[in-house]
């Protein structure tokens, strides 16, 4: 596998940043960066790109338990110092914590990093708010989706506490080219929530979520505001 072609070490710094990548194909991955200057840079980039969703995280202090498990994870004792730890391992734990159970239960990229014919990598999308202005009965926080690799399934998850009133529900819309939105289903405001990557209607290049009724929309289109926009990136 070539690490220094630039799509690649984009896709595979995706995954890294975003949290799909786990297990032994994580530490596979972080492996190989010492030695992978493409793959370092683009790492920073993508964490570059993701840095202002930190933003909509409400700050919290984890148990001790929480960093030794992080230690234990990472095959050793507590990370290096901010003066000595090179750029892509000091931002590491902020990223983990970022993306920690964000998009569980994706198919493992340890199949994918082995097996070069595998489809590619998810697809990740960033759902930000369309307007700062508020929106009566709602406190907003941006999602992420991200695709599987064997594009079976689309997950979502919100990045922060989005807050609705009881009469009021989340439903997520595919947005084809050149078609009107189709609906995707509710989505939960706490948790993720998993779709069937077959109801993704072919040529869909970005998702939104509305704020509808408690059972979405009666019309079969966005009936309330529309809070969240992205567009996937390959």
């Amino acid at each position: 596998m070539d690490y220094g072609h630039p799509a690649l070490a984009d896709r595979l710094a995706a995954d890294y940043v975003a949290g799909t990548l786990r297990g032994a194909a994580r530490r596979r991955f972080e492996a190989l960066l010492p030695a992978h200057p493409g793959l370092r840079h683009a790492v920073e980039a993508w964490q570059d790109r993701l840095l202002p969703l930190t933003g909509s995280v409400e700050p919290q202090t984890p148990p001790a338990v929480v960093w030794q498990r992080i230690q234990a994870r990472l095959g050793g004792p507590a990370p290096a110092s901010a003066a000595t730890a090179p750029r892509w391992w000091q931002r590491l734990l902020l990223w983990q914590g970022l993306s920690a159970g964000a998009l569980a239960g994706l198919v493992a990229a340890l199949l994918w990093l082995g097996s070069p014919g595998l489809p590619q990598p998810p697809l990740i999308v960033v759902l930000e708010p369309t307007a700062p202005a508020a929106t009566p009965g709602v406190v907003r926080a941006s999602f992420v989706a991200s695709v599987s690799a064997d594009g079976r399934s689309l997950s979502t998850r919100p990045l922060g506490e989005v807050a609705l009133q009881a009469d009021r529900a989340l439903e997520l819309w595919a947005l084809p080219a050149g078609a009107a939105p189709r609906s995707l289903g509710l989505i939960s405001p706490l948790r993720s929530t998993a779709i069937r990557r077959d109801r993704l209607p072919a040529g869909t290049e970005g998702l939104a979520v509305s704020l509808e009724p408690p059972g979405g929309s009666p019309t079969g289109a966005p009936t309330g505001p529309v809070l969240y926009v992205g567009k996937f990136g390959t």
